[in-house]
């Protein structure tokens, strides 16, 4: 799969409806107890964009972005707005946000990724399309300055540091990012007529694995 570093224009994403899905395997016994298991490591986001086209110029700035991924085949940027940066929803992102790795004194790479947290049990989820100029990195506190202490590849969420970070140093980092995703359809149906009337296309997405 070719993946477009474009993102969907981010006005027709806001107003989508969508979120994270699991898969769970669950076997009922003969006793009535469940077996579950799960196959996926990670969740796997699904979105309808229809619900956000207000307009017939936002129909057709649809089809054009639709044909210029030529439907399914190639991934693009989609801006989540129920949670789209590594701060919470009403405050604004630093780089002490969140963890992302310890220094072992020989490691310089390190994945961007953000921690769900719900009492004693947790969830990270790495975070593979950062958005461009939102990151800021951090050691032991302190914030670090791009392309002189680190760089970053905008494309694939790593932080290479110029200089491994010390045993047990905590790497911290804030940022903006976005999901990776395709069309799940290679059909996009409207009606000017319908549409007037309120009646919005069905236009399905999903997180694609990076």
């Amino acid at each position: 799969m070719v993946f477009h570093e474009e993102r969907f224009p981010a006005n027709l994403s806001f107003g989508s409806i969508g979120g994270p899905e699991r898969r769970t395997e669950i076997v009922t016994l003969a006793n009535g107890f469940e077996e579950r298991n799960s196959p996926w490591k990670h969740a796997r986001r699904r979105y309808d964009a229809g619900l956000a086209m207000r307009t017939l110029d936002d129909v057709e700035t649809l089809i054009a972005f639709f044909e210029a991924r030529q439907g399914q085949l190639n991934g693009f940027r989609w801006k989540d707005w129920s949670d789209y940066k590594s701060s919470a929803a009403s405050q604004q992102v630093a780089f002490a946000d969140q963890a992302i790795g310890a220094g072992d004194g020989v490691s310089v790479d390190f994945q961007l990724c953000k921690t769900y947290e719900s009492g004693a049990q947790s969830y990270t989820r790495p975070i593979t399309k950062p958005v461009a100029g939102s990151v800021s990195v951090g050691v032991e506190g302190g914030e670090l300055a791009e392309t002189v202490d680190y760089t970053l590849d905008i494309d694939s969420g790593v932080v290479t540091f110029v200089t491994a970070p010390a045993l047990g140093d905590e790497i911290t980092a804030g940022y903006e990012f976005d999901v990776p995703v395709r069309f799940d359809t290679d059909r996009i149906q409207t009606s000017v007529a319908s549409f007037q009337a309120g009646d919005v296309p069905s236009v399905p997405i999903v997180e694609v694995r990076i």
